[in-house]
């Protein structure tokens, strides 16, 4: 879901050819009900999810959330402002590049007052911010793009002892040509006006996030400065393993140093930061309240992995499992700030690739035709006002856990759910 789910499938790719098959210990099995061709997500226990019920759950936590708000709604709406982070993903980057897109069409695209970004969701964060005059150059990266503009994978033996599987240049090139020395500037221009542009990183030595003010470094407006903001970009899309950590310079007191910078999406699969406030006004509550501003959050991915066999094979069984572990961290940290716009007031919006939808089984796979099917999925939801939900993930229909008290299994309709 976020940056870190091309790690096992880039060292799949690149161990392709050099580990040999393992045979499953428990190759008999009898057909599962997804072979049989049912719909895992569809088949409950009645009874213990009848009991389970009865528990708190985030049903109860999204009406409860809700009344909260209502509860601390002023008397005064202060101003309102506009906030968008953006997930990693990799060529589902795709579906949220659509979603601007749309959005800018149907006409409801705000000014955002803030924007922030890890991996994938770096990428495109800079043109999000600097408006919809870019969103020619956000379709063209999201639609045209191969694996050979990305990475370049290394010998299959010399990768396992080097510090990555991939050669991330490809993508360094393509971040140099996007931000010129005219993109600095409409950057800088724009933090001056008291806009911000933030993207995450994670330090590899520390194991925690990194947040940039990168309208802060593009003001200062030196080629060295210039080249950081394109390091840090690299740095918030460097999978750890796949790509090679990026090297970022830092100084304390007069003595220099470089740290190493992976992924963002390994410490946080999107986050939030409050729009600019001047230091003479931070105490004035129409201008620091954040009642009924928005915050809008685009993943590039689907909420939850769709149903599939997985083969009796080690490296797919782990594969999997990694992947699941990543898609529930990326709905913990959204029900986070789903917390966080209950306590502030904010307005909740969240939009992922549709469940429904077809979506390649990579997202590590840099395709023209399946990424401009997921931009153009994106483009005509967000057009068509379709795009978005208020409720946090494990509130819709075919969302909650299942519990279980045995094997005894009804098949019930997502929609009767």
């Amino acid at each position: 879901m976020n940056g870190r789910w091309v790690l096992i499938g880039g060292l799949i790719a690149a161990l392709t050819g050099c580990v040999p098959s393992l045979t499953s210990l428990n190759s008999s099995h009898s057909q599962s009900p997804i072979e049989a061709g049912l719909n895992p997500v569809e088949l409950l226990d009645l009874d213990a999810q009848s009991e389970a019920s009865h528990a708190l759950n985030l049903n109860d936590l999204y009406s409860l959330g809700e009344m909260i708000r209502e509860e601390r709604k002023p008397a005064v709406l202060p101003q309102k402002r506009s906030i968008l982070a953006l997930s990693g993903g990799g060529s589902f980057g795709a579906y949220s590049a659509g979603v601007l897109c749309g959005w800018t069409e149907a006409g409801t695209r705000p000014r955002f007052d803030v924007v922030t970004g890890v991996s994938t969701g770096a990428l495109i964060a800079p043109l999000a911010f600097l408006g919809p005059q870019y969103n020619p150059q956000l379709q063209e990266l999201y639609t045209t793009a191969h694996n050979h503009d990305i990475f370049r994978l290394k010998d299959p033996i010399s990768s396992l002892l080097s510090d990555a599987v991939a050669d991330s240049t490809p993508m360094a090139k393509g971040i140099a040509r996007m931000v010129t020395p005219e993109f600095l500037a409409a950057i800088a221009t724009e933090h001056r006006a008291g806009r911000r542009l933030y993207v995450g990183t994670t330090s590899l030595d520390t194991g925690r996030q990194v947040v940039w003010d990168l309208g802060a470094i593009a003001c200062r407006g030196t080629d060295a400065d210039g080249e950081l903001f394109r390091k840090v970009l690299l740095a918030s899309a460097a999978v750890p393993g796949f790509f090679p950590p990026v090297h970022l310079p830092v100084e304390v007191g007069e003595q220099k140093y470089e740290e190493r910078h992976v992924d963002g999406g390994v410490t946080a699969a999107l986050f939030f930061r409050p729009p600019y406030v001047p230091p003479e006004h931070q105490n004035d509550p129409r201008l620091t309240s954040l009642y009924d501003s928005d915050l809008y959050l685009i993943v590039a991915g689907k909420l939850y992995p769709d149903p599939n066999r997985v083969r009796d094979k080690a490296i797919a069984i782990a594969s999997n499992s990694v992947a699941t572990l990543i898609s529930s961290q990326t709905r913990g940290d959204l029900v986070k700030l789903y917390t966080a716009c209950v306590l502030t007031g904010m307005n909740f919006h969240l939009t992922a690739i549709p469940p429904t939808f077809q979506a390649p089984a990579s997202s590590v796979t840099f395709d023209p035709t399946a990424m401009s099917r997921m931009f153009e999925e994106g483009r005509s939801l967000a057009k068509t006002g379709r795009a978005w939900r208020a409720t946090p993930p494990g509130v819709e229909p075919g969302e909650g856990v299942f519990q279980r008290s045995g094997g005894s299994l009804t098949r019930v309709p997502l929609t009767e759910q």
